[in-house]
Order: C-alpha cells, then sequence, then structure tokens
C-alpha cells in the first residue's frame, strides 16, 4: 500500500490545477512517453509468456486487434483464450481439489468511507474495481484496456485526456501500476473513492492467494493450469498494445508528440532509465514545447 500513501496528495493537486495551461503542457510531454512505457510493458510480457510460440503470437494477434478495431478491452476474449491455451497446452483431463482457507478482510475503511460519499457511486466504483483487478493477468498494465473502457465508455466518470493522466500519475508514483486505480477512484469522488477503488482492485488477487493459494501451488504445474495460464497471459499481452494504439490515436497528435514517443521508446530500449525520471524529462519538454507552439 505504499503507493496510496503518495498518489492522495499528486491526485489532489491534479484536481486543483486540472484544466490549467501547465497541466496540458506537462502532459503533452507525458503522454508521449507512457504510451511507450506501456509499450514496453507488453513487449517484456511478450518475452515472457509469449516467447517464440506461433499458437501464442495468434492469440495476442487477434486479441490486440480486437481491441483496437473496438476501442475497448473484451473481458470475454481472456477467458476464450486461456480456454485456448488449455486445449492447446493440455491434453489429459485433470483432478481439482480446492481447499479453503478462512480468512478476516477489514470492512471498515470501506463503510467509513461510504459515510462522505454518494454510497451508489461507491459501490459502482467497487464493482466495477474488483472486476478490473479480477482480470488483471500477467502485468498491472494488463488493466489498462479493462479501465479505459469502463471508466471513459461506460460509466463516462474520466474523458481520454483525464484517464492518461490517471495512467501516467499510475506509472510515475511509487507502487504497482494499479495504484492508477486509487488515482481514477480520487478524481470520480475523493478520498472516499480512492479508498474504495483501491480496495476493489487489490481484493480479487487477495482472495486468490488466501483462497487458492493451497490449490494452485498443489497444482501450477498441471497442464491445464498451465495451459489457461499461457492463453491467459497473451490475451493480456495483445490488449495492453491494442489499447496503447487507441490511446496513442489521442496522444500522438503532432510532430512533436510522435517524435517525443519515438526518442522514449528508444531511451526505453537502450537505457535502464528509471521511469519518474523519463516522465519528468519528457514534461518538461512538453513545457517548452507547448509554450512556443
Amino acid at each position: 500500500m505504499r503507493g496510496r500513501g503518495a498518489i492522495h496528495p499528486v491526485a489532489a493537486l491534479y484536481v486543483a490545477f486540472r484544466g490549467t495551461t501547465i497541466i496540458q503542457a506537462l502532459f503533452y510531454g507525458i503522454g508521449p512517453a507512457v504510451i511507450a512505457l506501456i509499450l514496453r510493458g507488453a513487449w517484456k510480457l511478450v518475452r515472457v509468456t509469449v516467447k517464440d510460440e506461433r499458437r501464442l503470437w495468434a492469440i495476442f494477434a487477434v486479441v490486440g486487434i480486437a481491441t483496437f478495431v473496438a476501442r475497448s478491452e473484451v473481458a470475454v476474449l481472456f477467458i476464450l483464450a486461456g480456454l485456448v491455451g488449455v486445449a492447446l497446452y493440455a491434453r489429459r483431463g485433470w483432478r481439482h481439489r480446492s481447499q479453503v482457507v478462512p480468512f478476516m478482510f477489514p470492512l471498515g475503511p470501506v463503510w467509513e468511507a461510504a459515510q462522505s460519499t454518494d454510497p451508489n457511486l461507491l459501490l459502482q466504483l467497487g464493482v466495477f474495481f474488483f472486476k478490473a483487478g479480477a482480470f488483471t493477468f500477467g502485468s498491472g498494465l494488463a488493466i489498462v484496456p479493462f479501465l479505459q473502457q469502463g471508466v471513459v465508455r461506460d460509466f463516462g466518470w474520466l474523458s481520454e485526456r483525464e484517464f492518461l493522466d490517471a495512467v501516467a500519475m499510475g506509472m510515475i508514483t511509487p507502487g504497482p501500476v494499479v495504484i492508477t486505480a486509487v488515482f481514477v477512484g480520487y478524481l470520480v469522488a475523493g478520498l472516499a473513492g480512492a479508498t474504495v477503488a483501491g480496495l476493489g482492485v487489490f481484493l480479487p488477487p487477495f482472495l486468490m492467494v488466501v483462497l487458492f493459494a493451497p490449490w494452485i501451488i498443489r497444482f501450477r504445474k498441471h497442464p491445464i493450469v498451465v495451459g489457461f495460464t499461457k492463453g491467459a497471459t497473451a490475451a493480456a499481452a495483445g490488449a495492453i498494445v491494442g489499447a496503447g494504439a487507441v490511446i496513442g490515436t489521442q496522444v500522438l497528435v503532432d510532430v512533436v508528440t510522435v517524435v517525443i514517443f519515438l526518442a522514449a521508446l528508444l531511451v526505453l530500449w537502450r537505457t535502464k532509465i528509471p521511469e519518474p525520471l523519463l516522465v519528468g524529462a519528457a514534461g518538461i519538454i512538453g513545457l517548452v514545447a507547448f509554450a512556443v507552439r
């Protein structure tokens, strides 16, 4: 939870100055750098999961193209890709034995947050981010296409520009990329929204570990589990690239932004520069470029 403490003041500053020229200028440069980071993240996931498997490359390509054409994440494709992976890599049936482990989850912060904000909005946020957390396969960046579909298109909580800003904040603040969910929650419903979004997005992996860890550890090398994981993570990588392309159409709007994107991609490819430093440099370039336009 290290990132939540850091993102609260950052989110407050963003809300205070949102729409001002300086924020527009900063994110004029930050946006292209974020697209480069998304693609670099997808490439890392591809290298680890897809490798040289032609069948997984096919899953990757189909999901990536579907995401770009639909301009949103198609959640059912993750499940279908996992089942395709099972069909491709698991040649025998399986036996399963689950063991339920008792757990306790502190609901105090959720109840406390509900006292200060519209309960219906908090319920929407909680349910949506619970689903988002459940569909994060293989990499935190897999959450980006799911969030874009819900936050921008289905609920209209944020504009495309604000959503990209949220992704950028999730990358440059301490903690995992899914901290983007906390930033989005703050923009939608203040501190209460950030609390509910954060709890919602982290609850699925928490439950997965607590409830199913014994089963997963026992069968983690079983062909069924391995096959489903292969297919789902290939789909996740494809969705990340597709979502990056969709967001790129909103961000790469002129020669300057394209140059910033290509330069950021080259720097990421050739060096091990820290992500916050790259994004900060891109923001400064955006300030200068925006001023002289």
